[in-house]
């Protein structure tokens, strides 16, 4: 009677589905090197957990290793997930440059002038133009930073200003638009940039709203804040190693592909512009400010921006010479 009782008990629970929801049971790693309170990992990954989480009820979670917990810094990133390092990874495309020439056109000055823009048009043109540069992963997401300010140590505010001057700019492609504009580039790493300003090493930064504030607090360093200046991106990735993407159970890749791609990506977008917000509200609301706002007038910008066209024909002209003929087209098709 006992067997039969605990026979019964196990046919209804595996009819229930409650055997194969345990055995079916899948928890994703995911690696990224900034740090947990950091907007892409309590407002994107957030996100991702709580909806796999609810599609799933419970049988597919997530768990972040931040800070470079599972790799140290940043430039491995892509290839710790192609490697099954974790499951998942957060990258920025500028640290490997190689891997990604034709997502890197995401950077350049066009049209866009916010993360969401941005990002928005990479995925109008990514099945055509960019989804052969990651064949090698499940792309979970791919989204920008706006970089819209220039915080420096002098005024940088016209082409006069410029002339000379220590620039990091947002990735070293943007190399002869730094050129054009009459700066000298340099190439720094974001946690090195507060530093290079309070030495001198560096005249001014590409910088986004966040950057001036709180955690990066380049206003403590910062005589002039420019605004108005040329909108360059930085472009940012979340991917997923492709076999454990395959191992996953049919429910469980569809939960993953009905979150990935342009809603994943506008929720890392949000991330940023909601941090240039919150920045933007806290700058304005300082009355102790030791730095001077500028607002480039519109006869600079007008030389800026015809700096940026001859800057942008050397680079196109180098994707050329590089085998990439479709460099203009892709271009324009981001700045439609």
């Amino acid at each position: 009677m006992s067997f039969t009782r605990l026979s019964l008990a196990a046919a209804l629970a595996s009819a229930l589905g409650f055997g194969a929801q345990t055995a079916a049971a899948e928890e994703l790693s995911v690696a990224t090197f900034l740090p947990p309170q950091h907007h892409t990992n309590t407002g994107m990954f957030t996100w991702f957990a709580e909806e796999i989480e609810r599609r799933s009820n419970g049988s597919l979670t997530m768990k972040l290793y931040p800070a470079g917990q599972l790799g140290a810094g940043p430039v491995q990133q892509y290839k710790r997930a192609v490697e099954g390092v974790a499951d998942i990874t957060f990258g920025v495309s500028g640290y490997t440059p190689k891997l990604f020439p034709k997502t890197m056109l995401a950077i350049l000055p066009g049209k866009a002038e916010t993360a969401d823009q941005s990002t928005r048009a990479i995925w109008s043109v990514f099945d055509e133009h960019l989804a052969d540069e990651y064949e090698d992963v499940k792309v979970l997401a791919v989204g920008t930073v706006a970089g819209n300010l220039l915080a420096s140590t002098r005024d940088v505010s016209t082409m006069e200003g410029l002339k000379g001057a220590k620039l990091v700019p947002f990735a070293a492609m943007t190399t002869p638009i730094v050129e054009a504009l009459g700066a000298v580039p340099v190439q720094m790493p974001v946690t090195e940039m507060y530093t290079g300003l309070s030495t001198g090493t560096i005249d001014a930064t590409t910088a986004s709203y966040n950057n001036i504030t709180m955690p990066w607090n380049f206003w403590d360093v910062s005589s002039h804040i420019v605004e108005n200046v040329p909108t360059t991106f930085a472009v940012t990735y979340a991917v997923m190693n492709m076999e454990r993407y395959m191992s996953l159970s049919d429910e469980h890749r569809a939960i993953i592909d009905e979150v990935s791609g342009l809603p994943m990506s506008i929720e890392l977008a949000r991330s940023f512009d909601g941090a240039d917000e919150r920045s933007k509200e806290l700058i304005a609301n300082t009355t102790d400010k030791n730095f001077q706002w500028v607002v480039v007038s519109d006869e600079e910008r007008a030389k800026m921006d015809a700096a940026v066209s001859e800057g942008l024909e050397v680079i196109f002209s180098d994707y050329e010479s590089r085998g990439i003929s479709d460099v203009r087209a892709i271009y324009d098709a981001l700045n439609k």
